[in-house]
């Protein structure tokens, strides 16, 4: 430190001295370059005038601070700059730089981590689905105010926030109310996976609505519901009920009779309940119910799309903005974002990479510990080893970025997360096997479950046709989906007509576009 004190010192002393000089020899030795400044000092001090310079109309305007146009201007201004730059990356650094460190051997900021990163802590705000909830939020708000039963339909990809938006929606909607005079809805929201059978939704719905009511064994839930909400006397002094039916696809049948039945509810004469159905097929009212629409009984349909890059980005700031210490580095939660977009667009996928980057962290550390644990012992240095790790720690503690989750964590964590025998599999594929996965995953994304070869045949065609890439013969198709059949990617049915043979998608989607992502030509074909 002494050193760089005198050679900061005599920098100095240089600096001034040159000063000096140029002051005293201004006037005689031209200088050949002048900063800008200084030839606006210059003029100012100068005795004589110079000719004004005219300005535009713009100009003019701008030189008034307390013009209102100005005022406009300036404003316009600041928000094409704010939009020029991201402005989650730019909130995301600035929290990286006002936070300090954590350490992770701290089992109580360990545990808080995790906590927030988990999947069933909820988030106090949901962010970047705003204009979904408004959608349902109105519908509600306008059936409640006219006291009239309706029925919304909310779809989307697993992991896209559907169930959570739900449960704000509902408590929005109770507050709104309140405040607004009117009177409360009954609230009831169940989960179809947890029936015992389709049906059993009929009398959870009749127990919410009146709890000691006994039915006759001869009148089933159903009907009577469906003769409550047909007289008017009886329904009128019911208040209005929400319902929010979690997982709807488990109620489809092979008749699709309770899921019609139910829908069917809202469309009674003094039905007095809104009915929110949820689940991850996204045409399931145009292909499981197509009476309803002849009925007048098409629910509305809200789609949840798949999470962008900075959505995931800013969801995840989101969450550990709540943290008192920055736990990683800015790179690789962009790594972690644009890996997770690129596959599914799951947010719970994404919270799951993250945690396992934390426990490689957590693992390197350790390891680090024991390492040189060992070292002392095999040196016979057995009293030093307490005061070894805590210089460790001490010299890890000063240098910021050890102690957080780097790319390199991340990365590992990716490849763990999305790293499979399957993924190994389809990277090793021919090119029209890929492409005749890349023809079935667009095919089930409109939520159907199965197809026939002939539909997969020609969705092949027809992508093979876009990119201007000779298809291979029928024979040859036949053969390529036994092969992956075989190969545990597709499933294959019987059938004595090869082109009626049923077949459905045995790979998980995410792991098919994790697989091709690599290759510009199946991205493109899967976006």
């Amino acid at each position: 430190m002494p050193a760089i004190a005198s050679h900061n010192s005599i920098m100095a002393v240089k600096l001034e001295n040159a000063g000096e000089v140029a002051r005293s020899n201004g006037g005689s030795t031209p200088q050949k370059r002048r900063l800008r400044s200084d030839a606006a000092a210059v003029e100012n001090m100068s005795p004589i005038s110079t000719p004004m310079k005219l300005k535009s109309p713009r100009r003019c305007a701008n030189s008034s601070p307390n013009s209102g146009a100005n005022g406009i201007e300036m404003e316009i201004n600041e928000k094409l700059m704010s939009a020029r730059k991201s402005p989650v990356k730019k909130k995301l650094c600035d929290s990286f730089k006002s936070k300090p460190n954590w350490n992770p051997q701290d089992v109580e900021q360990m545990s808080a981590v995790r906590e927030a990163l988990h999947v069933s802590t909820a988030p106090s705000t949901i962010v970047c689905r705003e204009d979904e909830q408004k959608k349902v939020l109105e519908f509600c708000k306008k059936n409640l105010e006219e006291e009239k039963a309706g029925s919304l339909y909310v779809c989307g990809c697993p992991g896209t926030g559907k169930s959570l938006s739900m449960e704000k929606v509902q408590h929005y909607l109770v507050d709104w109310a309140k405040e607004a005079g009117l009177q409360q809805p009954e609230v009831f929201s169940i989960n179809c996976t947890s029936l015992t059978n389709t049906s059993e939704i009929f009398s959870k719905i009749l127990l919410k609505l009146q709890p000691r009511k006994k039915l006759n064994g001869s009148t089933s839930p159903l009907q009577y519901l469906q003769n409550l909400y047909s007289q008017k006397l009886h329904s009128s002094v019911m208040k209005m009920m929400l319902i929010i039916a979690d997982e709807l696809d488990y109620l489809i049948t092979r008749d699709r009779a309770v899921l019609h039945d139910l829908f069917m509810l809202t469309t009674f004469p003094f039905s007095r309940f809104i009915l929110i159905g949820i689940a991850n097929a996204i045409d399931l009212a145009d292909r499981f119910l197509p009476r309803l629409q002849s009925m007048n009984c098409k629910p509305l349909v809200v789609t949840f799309r798949a999470y962008s890059k900075d959505q995931i980005i800013r969801i995840l700031q989101e969450r550990l903005m709540e943290l008192p210490y920055i736990v990683f580095q800015p790179q690789a939660l962009e790594l972690c974002a644009r890996k997770v977009a690129a596959a599914s667009g799951d947010m719970r996928k994404a919270l799951s990479v993250c945690r396992s980057a934390i426990e490689i962290l957590e693992a390197e550390m350790r390891e680090s510990v024991s390492k040189m644990n060992s070292a002392s012992a095999e040196q016979g240095l057995f009293d030093q080893q307490a005061a070894s790790a805590f210089e460790f720690f001490n010299s890890q503690a000063n240098n910021f970025f050890l102690l957080l989750v780097r790319v390199d964590h991340m990365a590992v964590a990716l490849s763990n997360t999305f790293k499979s025998p399957v993924v190994d599999t389809i990277k090793s594929l021919p090119q029209h096997q890929q492409i005749l996965l890349c023809s079935a995953v667009k095919f089930f994304r409109g939520g159907k479950k199965d197809m026939t070869v002939g539909e997969l045949n020609k969705s092949y065609m027809n992508i093979c046709k876009t990119s201007v890439i000779p298809p291979v013969g029928t024979l040859e198709f036949f053969s390529m989906c036994r092969v992956l059949h075989d190969q545990g990617i597709l499933k294959v049915g019987q059938s004595r007509d090869d082109k009626l043979k049923r077949v459905t998608l045995k790979a998980d989607e995410s792991d098919v576009t994790f697989a091709l992502q690599g290759v510009r030509f199946f991205r493109n074909c899967l976006q």
